[in-house]
């Protein structure tokens, strides 16, 4: 299957889901830009395919016996040679513990492998979780609606990286609030102004999601999450030290230059991060491999 071909798919795919799910709370495409710039490919047969995947969300709802609401979240990320490989999919839920949500995403995954390969497979793991999701919760977590200690203590057992990309990052109010939130919320990281904008924090999975509604809120021409990483705090917090890639968070220059001060030199850019031990990260961003 070619790119074009792929992407022909994917726009067929998006378009079923959006006529099978017209509720604001069921189908959410959260990029946007990405969805018109793979639209584009399609309508004119480009060969030059678009620079970021298409996001988006799917709120499931399962039926159950005594009413309880449980409600399950899944978020899609399409690589552009999807359906040839799989989509990368999350399954999350305030009903699921650490250990619970691990469990179906992983069955969720290997369900897919054997029975959707190189092919649209979307409304099949909707399907699948909203048939299997609920076996994965235990009967006291799903009869109360109340977040408790416990399930608060659950979200913070997942350690989270979030590479956040911006057509650009110049003003000085944004800057300002980008690393006064970041340190607010005690998350590390950096972020490169200028043009791209790169933002990276890492912390407890529920502070990186607190600074992305905020940062997300403000106006931007184009901004999204490119990469996420997710990792189970075994031992608790005392293994977020061991986690972290960066020591504090802090804004990052490097070798600005261009008419307007706003490139920055992005082979200092990736030495930095190879120095952290990120320098995979550089051709996500980019598509080119880091020298």
């Amino acid at each position: 299957m070619t790119n074009w071909e792929e992407a022909e798919v994917q726009i067929s795919e998006l378009d079923l889901l959006s006529s099978m799910f017209p509720g604001e709370d069921e189908f959410i495409v959260t990029d946007q830009l990405a969805l018109a710039e793979l639209k584009c490919c399609v309508e004119n047969q480009s060969s030059e395919m678009p620079s970021s995947k298409v996001q988006f969300t799917l709120n499931v709802k399962p039926q159950v016996p005594d009413a309880t609401m449980v409600e399950f979240s899944l978020f899609f990320a399409l690589p552009l040679k999807y359906p040839t490989i799989l989509p990368e999919i999350t399954v999350r839920s305030p009903s699921l513990s650490r250990s619970q949500q691990i469990r179906l995403n992983t069955d969720l995954k290997n369900y897919l492998i054997r029975n959707c390969s190189s092919e649209p497979c979307v409304l099949s793991a909707r399907e699948w979780v909203k048939d299997h999701a609920l076996a994965y919760i235990d009967k006291e977590t799903s009869s109360s609606p109340v977040v408790t200690s416990s399930s608060m203590e659950t979200e913070d057992a997942i350690f989270t990286r979030l590479w956040i990309y911006s057509h650009h990052i110049y003003n000085k109010h944004k800057r300002k609030n980008i690393v006064d939130w970041a340190k607010e919320l005690s998350l590390s990281g950096f972020c490169m102004p200028g043009k791209p904008g790169v933002v990276c924090v890492e912390g407890l999975q529920s502070t990186c999601e607190e600074f992305w509604a905020r940062v997300r809120k403000l106006t931007w021409k184009r901004i999204l999450i490119r990469h996420r990483e997710d990792m189970s705090l075994e031992a608790g917090h005392v293994e977020i030290k061991k986690q972290r890639k960066f020591s504090s968070f802090e804004e990052k220059v490097f070798d600005a230059h261009g008419n307007r001060g706003n490139h920055m030199d992005l082979g200092q850019l990736y030495h930095f991060l190879d120095e952290r031990g990120c320098a995979d990260i550089f051709q996500m961003y980019f598509g080119v491999e880091g020298r």
